[in-house]
């Protein structure tokens, strides 16, 4: 017997929203937790899964639908054992690469051998260390927009509320540097909150609060008053939601003495540095990517991991040319390294992981393997990581280089609406495949 599936409620706000894209075609067997389509808000774009195992039967609503209301079945779903009708290859054509590419898992590197790997999505990675951490640490606390009631703009937070309670998993009206203003005074009083923001551009209301409050008060309070506060949140280009929601603040932030700095791509990393972020005695901003939230990686059955922050990880090893990055441009270099290797060119890939402590250490001995770096980043390209990384590499390593260090980074333009200029706004896989080239070739 078919099983209604309804446009879901993505927040308590949300009447209607734009189904932008299926993830399965009619036929496809889908588990509880896949990824089956993405639904565009007034806010944001957000993966939706599957709440139950079976087929996908008819899809009453085609993808590119617009101003869906609420609770509208957009699609059957079969039990298991049943059959549905054949799809027409018109319908299946379209959607089965983004499937395969959406929810295919990546196997992380560094594990040992034989180590058991399963599937780990970066939001349940996030969520597992949030859990975890409330559950040692009563102190910890957790403050944001819709993370309690509605479990979180892009279900993050899922399940916290009905764990821990109001008391400590508390929503908050729409004004940044008032919840900002109230996580770093719990922190002044021995909590350790961890500061939600819908999407990190809101930080900009909160800035005062984060730089001269949270970043500075352990150093004017000579070591007396520290601050052990996280903020995290989306960061970056997300898909068609403007250049005043997708800016990366990496660098911005990563500039303020006081403040360490993460942006993890993986999702072993997402949950470790979560993990050392929620435990620091100082405050941390945590930048992840819209994009990544549904992203599956292979990983171990993690436990209590940690991952310390300023210890970069080296991706893949290579002799010819070093790519480093953070953040979801450690995919563009990975895509780079491949085309890379098909012309004969061997490239190291760096995920920094961590930009305030950065790893020079990692980075300059890429470099002296290789003798050629080129930085990734989406991030603006005055000021960015790469240029500080390139200033270092000159610096530091200068007698080991055969050509200068290049940068790519996101184009000087705030971020286009269109999906298209978008795109070309971003780096590329290309724009890395060219940058290697100009270097080994000089």
């Amino acid at each position: 017997m078919a099983t209604e599936i309804r446009m879901p409620a993505l927040s308590p706000a949300m009447e209607e929203g734009r189904l932008a894209r299926w993830f399965v075609a009619e036929g496809d067997a889908v588990q509880e937790g896949d990824v089956i389509a993405e639904i565009e808000t007034d806010k944001a774009t957000l993966e939706f899964e599957a709440v139950a195992a079976g087929r996908l039967g008819k899809i009453l609503v085609p993808e590119g639908t617009a101003s869906v209301k609420v609770d509208t079945p957009i699609a059957l779903l079969m039990a298991p054992g049943d059959t549905p009708a054949p799809a027409s290859p018109a319908r299946r054509a379209p959607v089965a690469a983004p499937r395969a590419t959406r929810n295919a898992a990546m196997r992380e590197p560094g594990w040992e051998a034989g180590v058991h790997l399963a599937p780990l999505i970066v939001r349940e990675a996030l969520r597992d260390a949030l859990t975890e951490e409330m559950s040692r640490d009563e102190a910890v606390i957790v403050i944001g927009e819709e993370v309690a009631a509605a479990e979180g703009p892009y279900r993050v937070t899922q399940g916290l509320l009905d764990r821990f309670g109001s008391a400590r998993v508390i929503d908050v009206p729409v004004t940044e540097a008032a919840f900002a203003g109230l996580g770093i005074g719990a922190a002044f009083a021995g909590l350790r909150p961890v500061v939600e923001f819908m999407n990190f551009s809101f930080a900009l209301q909160a800035m005062d609060q984060i730089v001269n409050s949270a970043a500075k008060t352990r150093y004017m309070s000579g070591g007396a008053v520290s601050c052990p506060i996280v903020f995290r949140g989306p960061n970056g280009a997300a898909g068609r939601v403007g250049a005043q929601h997708a800016q990366c603040f990496a660098a911005w932030m990563a500039h303020v003495p006081g403040l360490a700095v993460a942006y993890p791509y993986a999702a072993s990393d997402a949950k470790g540095l979560l993990k050392a972020a929620i435990r620091s005695d100082d405050p941390v901003v945590f930048l992840e990517n819209e994009r990544l939230y549904g992203r599956s990686f292979d990983a171990p059955e993690l436990g209590d991991h940690v991952v310390p922050f300023g210890q970069a990880r080296i991706w893949r090893e290579g002799a010819d040319v070093t790519l480093v990055g953070y953040g979801p441009a450690v995919g563009t270099m990975l895509e780079a390294a491949d085309a890379l290797a098909d012309e004969g060119v061997a490239a190291e890939v760096i995920d920094l992981r961590t930009l305030r402590p950065l790893d020079h250490a990692t980075v300059l001995e890429g470099v002296r393997k290789t003798h050629r770096c080129v930085t990734v980043e989406e991030g603006w390209p005055q000021g960015g990581i790469g240029e500080h990384l390139a200033a270092v590499i000159m610096r530091e390593a200068f007698d080991w280089l055969d050509a200068p260090v290049a940068c790519v980074a996101g184009s000087d333009v705030p971020m286009p609406y269109a999906e298209t200029l978008e795109a070309l706004a971003l780096p590329r896989a290309e724009d890395v495949v060219e940058a290697a080239r100009r270097v080994s070739y000089r």
